[in-house]
């Protein structure tokens, strides 16, 4: 066995160690370094194996170097013995030479007169510094230790600085409209018109209508790196990690980068329009306020999951490719700022107060965060990607709560609202076209509410159709609590007639609304064909309540019989054509102030009136017109030819104001 090298041998194989590992890189520095190895005695054979020899030098190579300085001194033997250098020595001195130029190297840029230029203004001082710096590498002695220092946090300042100055200027109208126009990311816009508010009890459930659709498409690096870091600067941020890392500087390095990455990122986050807000904040927070975040938010989620996150990952990955566990701690420590935040205003949402105007913000916020959760949980590793995943699928849980708790809230609402006062001509009820855009635009999310709602109790459960899908019974519900609220509302009016109109006004909106709408698919036709018969009845209802009276006055029923010009005939048709005539006055004076809305109804109305009444009063005034005529004042009962009549009903609900 080979005795344990003296002290002085430890030094020589520490200094080799560090020659083999800063100058390989370079051959000519690997030739100076094997020439220089190969001289020492047999003793120095045992590190044969922490260096490479040249390229194409075999083991015969070795044995020529070896040989022609043996023979050297051999010859040198011939003659008189003189002191030869210890080869210990010589290489301690090289590797002293190499440490003290090194150390002079980062000296001069710690000197006063240095002022401030930095490191990386030339090429060829960032290349000159970083060899220095990595020659230091466990470098002894105590200005090797202390120039390393210094050379580690000059490299950090100007990886700091690096950082700060290779992102772009952050602008919201740059940011948001170039990431959102190069992802093509699109979320659920609502466009309040469609919804009518003016429903008194409903003041406080505002909901919007509308939605948009839209696609997504691919994203180059390029197009979203500028946003982060500009590509020139990453080649020089990798340098500098990988001197950090080889000199054992990891910890430093990444906190450096968490903390610059964590506050670029954040800042991205509120030029997105996201800012902090504690659950309090949320919940004192107006709902116009409100709305706006909401809506921003799931643009964001997308924007920061898709090209920020993504993109900060890949640049993370080349900045610190040196070291996989680095890599990973930086960008933990730079994005989970901005994710928690997210995620945290999503539970604020989730689990704040429940009304209905929230619920497509709630379901847009739901189908977002469901879209991305497996990019985001892809982006981590380890630890860190098993908490996000806890916390993003329970976030998502309770916004699926807040879906099912707020449709429960509106049904409720339906329920409760109280307004007493009836509208005026029997016109639609602001009730029934806010429940109708509202439920409409149930069927803009029905894979994700069939998902929610699947196991979800509602009062209708295989009504009307045991095959319906989960949101067709959440609809059915709904417009069933609507219709019986309408039914309510109805006798408000005094008037049955005016009833009647109120109730073909209001259902034939309904149906026009699930005919023109997913919502056909959801309840079926024969839904719909129900709900026409419906209609059809309370038109006949209508002509029964309004005009009975008056086709009353055109029947030969109670004319007395006598033939001729019997004056109890004239008595008793002068009687009849006066309660015509005032019967049908009244019946125009108020049913031209009420209104059929859709046209066609209104039409189909007029010409049941005209079917019914024109025929009966155009007989009845050719059998009896002749035993008025002639006598005084027969104009004042036989007032209107047919045609009058019929130019008077196309008058009639047109919603005209009442002559004062």
């Amino acid at each position: 066995m080979a005795a344990a090298p003296p002290d002085g041998q430890e030094k020589v194989i520490a200094a080799a160690q560090h020659i083999v590992k800063s100058l390989a890189s370079s051959k000519n520095a690997a030739d100076d370094m094997i020439r220089i190895l190969s001289g020492f005695d047999n003793r120095f054979s045992l590190m044969s194996d922490l260096f490479p020899p040249p390229p194409g030098a075999g083991a015969a190579a070795t044995e020529t170097i070896l040989e022609g300085d043996e023979g050297t001194s051999q010859g040198e033997g011939d003659g008189h013995e003189e002191d030869e250098p210890d080869p210990d020595d010589d290489a301690a001195a090289r590797a002293e030479e190499e440490w003290d130029a090194a150390a002079e190297v980062i000296e001069r840029w710690e000197d006063p007169s240095a002022g401030d230029r930095t490191v990386f203004g030339s090429r060829e001082d960032a290349e000159e510094y970083l060899n220095a710096a990595v020659c230091l590498a466990g470098a002894p002695g105590p200005r090797a230790e202390a120039a390393l220092q210094a050379a580690m946090a000059r490299l950090e300042d100007e990886f700091r600085h690096m950082l700060i100055r290779g992102a772009s200027p952050l602008a919201a109208e740059d940011l948001q409209a170039s990431l959102l126009r190069r992802l093509s990311l699109t979320v659920p816009s609502f466009n309040s018109s469609a919804v009518d508010l003016d429903c008194p009890s409903f003041a406080n459930h505002a909901g919007e209508g509308g939605d948009e659709q839209g696609g997504r498409s691919s994203v180059s690096d390029d197009e979203i790196s500028p946003y982060l870091i500009a590509p020139d600067t990453v080649g020089a941020l990798r340098d500098i990690a990988d001197v950090m890392l080889r000199a054992g500087y990891a910890p430093e390095l990444c906190q450096v980068y968490g903390e610059v990455r964590r506050d670029t990122l954040m800042e991205c986050l509120a030029v997105l329009g996201v800012d902090k807000m504690s659950l309090e904040e949320v919940q004192r927070v107006e709902w116009g306020v409100l709305d706006g975040k909401m809506k921003k938010w799931i643009q964001a989620l997308k924007v920061v999951v898709r090209g920020l996150l993504a993109e900060e990952r890949r640049i993370c990955s080349q900045i610190l490719a040196a070291d996989p566990n680095a890599e990973e701690e930086c960008f933990t420590e730079a994005a989970k700022g901005c994710v928690l935040q997210l995620l945290n205003f999503g539970d604020a949402i989730a689990i704040g107060k429940r009304s209905s105007e929230k619920l497509f913000r709630i379901l847009g916020m739901y189908e977002a965060l469901a879209e991305v959760l497996p990019e985001l949980e892809g982006l981590f590793s380890g630890e860190a990607k098993e908490f996000i995943k806890e916390e993003a699928e329970g976030i998502l849980l309770r916004l699926g709560d807040a879906v099912r708790g707020t449709i429960a809230e509106f049904a409720n609402a339906i329920q409760g609202e109280t307004s007493r006062r009836p509208l005026p001509g029997g016109e639609i009820h602001p009730l029934t076209r806010y429940v109708m855009n509202y439920v409409r635009l149930l069927a803009d999310y029905n894979a994700s509410l069939n998902q929610l709602l699947e196991y979800w109790d509602t009062e209708l459960n295989g009504v009307d159709n045991p095959n319906m899908t989960p949101l067709g019974h959440c609809v059915l519900m709904l417009i069933t609590h609507l219709q019986s609220k309408i039914d309510e509302k109805s006798r408000l009016y005094e008037d049955e007639a005016l009833q009647n109109i109120f109730l073909m006004n209001n259902l034939l909106y309904i149906v026009q609304k699930v005919k023109d709408s997913e919502l056909k698919t959801l309840l079926g036709d024969n839904w719909i064909r129900k709900r026409r018969g419906q209609i059809r009845q309370y038109s006949t209802g209508y002509l029964r309540s309004s005009w009975t009276r008056v086709l009353a006055c055109l029947r030969d029923d109670g004319l007395p019989q006598t033939m001729g010009s019997s004056s109890a005939l004239k008595a008793a048709l002068k009687d009849r054509f006066k309660n015509f005539n005032m019967a049908f006055e009244e019946l125009y004076r108020t049913q031209t102030s009420w209104r059929v809305v859709d046209p066609q109804l209104r039409e189909e109305l007029k010409i049941s009136i005209s079917e019914k009444v024109l025929p009966a009063y155009r007989s009845f005034v050719g059998r009896f017109r002749g035993q008025l005529e002639g006598g005084r004042g027969s104009a004042r009962y036989i007032k209107y030819n047919p045609e009058d009549l019929e130019n008077q009903v196309s008058d009639f609900f047109e919603g005209r104001k009442p002559n004062a």
